[in-house]
């Protein structure tokens, strides 16, 4: 029989626990037994042809917005999730993503993300419009990506908060409706799209003096029970990403008998509820016993990212992490992608990309943080029963070499190559570094070319000139 796929979108990945019952309860009486959550923290379940009709008029009744077999309207990521749990620091705080989201009078149709820069548990650049907490309180960085290209850009000015659901309308509206000019082109002028954008938002901006800097990768540990401010919070994931309708619903219904507002949902495909107390806790262990649930699954089946409802990429995500389980592999500050489809916008350490003929090709950022979008290929056309080798020997370079730059200055003198140390560059733009270590293989440039001898020099990314280029670090 033909199946639908329903999806629901939770605006800034939570929602209340009430109103997911409701859900549940429509789910339920359209013949689905199961739920998922989805990369954009959205939620999906599967319903037989026959129970269409009447789910529609279910969803009316309870005024939910809905698609069915459809991603017209993406939804809001936020990293709200990871709000007093992960991240401690700045001036993004619940009340603020809160006022941020109600602000919003339209259904984006591109990505856009909220983003905290002192986490990195939420990914930074998944979104088409991306908006990332600055230093200064309630203005954010705007950075585009556009639709169908790897081409990132940072806006010149910060973005006040209260402007954002405005700006991110706007934004889309050039880009839309200048597809010819800024979608799935290579060639794209942001000069031009941040020219048109300053004129027709009216928004009031104000100058980016200090380019973001990208926290180094850590992904916590988001399972089990936690304890925090005196409360505890329980994450749970689950391997096959089905969470059963009937422990969805005592979910819900325990955390209104507790008076728990909220449940969150992750970019990693799990659900997190906070603010359990103590006395309330072997409750919520009864629940997890009851429905038989595991809430510590190795790390290393934790850090990753696969397309949403894809059975091939879970099938293979899920051979690589036995495999790495029997080589008892440390992938501590690492993070995978699984990419059966092009320009998917999945981001990890490293990417593992199908190819042509069932092959991969096997790809890494170049200081292995996901939210770098600087890509260094290191195999190709890789058959599935070998991945795991490949991808195990990269692991254990990059611990190799982390390692080595931990190391007392004295001893790393003598273990690391005197010509490995460089300055390193960066885009002002889209963040893409140059190491001479590495050199350029877009631009045709060699290793050990120094980055001040580089004449008409262009980011390979976004092609801004060397001018845009600050230097970050100085390895030597």
């Amino acid at each position: 029989m033909e199946q639908y796929l329903v999806k629901i979108n939770l605006p800034g990945g939570f929602i209340s626990a009430g109103d997911l019952y409701e859900i549940l309860v429509v789910a339920e009486s359209a013949g689905a037994k199961n739920i998922r959550f989805g990369n954009r923290q959205q939620l999906y379940f599967s319903i037989d042809a026959a129970h269409r009709e009447d789910m529609e008029l279910d969803m009316l009744k309870a005024e939910i917005n809905y698609e069915i077999s459809a991603d017209s309207y993406p939804n809001i990521v936020s990293s709200y999730v990871a709000d007093t749990i992960f991240n401690y620091e700045g001036w993004l705080r619940e009340g603020v993503y809160k006022d941020i989201l109600d602000s919003f009078d339209h259904q984006p149709h591109l990505k856009v993300n909220l983003i905290d820069n002192h986490q990195t548990f939420v990914p930074f650049f998944s979104g088409n419009i991306n908006f990332i907490a600055s230093g200064t309180n309630n203005y954010w960085y705007l950075y585009i990506r556009f639709p169908k290209t790897g081409k990132l850009c940072c806006c010149p000015s910060l973005v006040y908060s209260d402007d954002i659901p405005t700006t991110a309308k706007t934004a889309e509206e050039i880009i839309l409706q200048n597809q010819a000019l800024f979608y799935d082109r290579k060639d794209i002028d942001d000069k031009q799209f941040y020219k048109m954008l300053l004129k027709k938002s009216g928004a009031a901006f104000q100058p980016v003096t200090e380019m973001l800097r990208l926290p180094d990768f850590y992904l916590p540990y988001y399972e089990g029970f936690n304890k925090y401010n005196n409360k505890y919070w329980l994450g749970i994931y689950r391997r096959n990403e089905l969470f059963s309708l009937d422990f969805l619903k005592e979910v819900c219904l325990l955390c209104l008998k507790t008076r728990i507002g909220q449940i969150y949902t992750t970019p990693w495909k799990s659900i997190i509820v906070k603010g359990i107390e103590q006395a309330d806790r072997n409750q919520w262990g009864f629940i997890l016993s009851k429905y038989r649930l595991n809430v510590r699954h190795a790390a290393n089946e934790l850090n990753w990212q696969i397309e949403d409802i894809c059975n091939e990429g879970l099938a293979l995500k899920q051979q690589l992490v036995r495999e790495f389980e029997e080589e008892d592999l440390r992938t501590y500050q690492l993070c995978f992608a699984i990419k059966t489809q092009p320009k998917t916008g999945l981001t990890g350490s490293i990417i593992i990309k199908k190819s042509e003929n069932n092959l991969y090709d096997i790809l890494y950022t170049r200081d292995f943080n996901p939210n770098s979008k600087d890509y260094i290929t290191y195999l190709q056309q890789v058959p599935p029963p070998k991945l795991s080798t490949h991808l195990i020997a990269l692991c254990t370079e990059f611990f190799t070499v982390q390692s080595n730059s931990s190391l007392p200055a004295e001893v790393a003198e003598e273990i690391i190559p005197q010509q490995c140390k460089a300055a390193v560059y960066q885009c002002n733009h889209c963040l893409t570094r140059y190491d001479k270590t590495y050199g350029d293989c877009v631009n045709e440039i060699g290793k050990e070319v120094d980055f001040e001898l580089l004449t008409d020099y262009q980011c390979p990314v976004c092609e801004a000139p060397k001018k845009d280029f600050s230097l970050i670090e100085t390895l030597a």
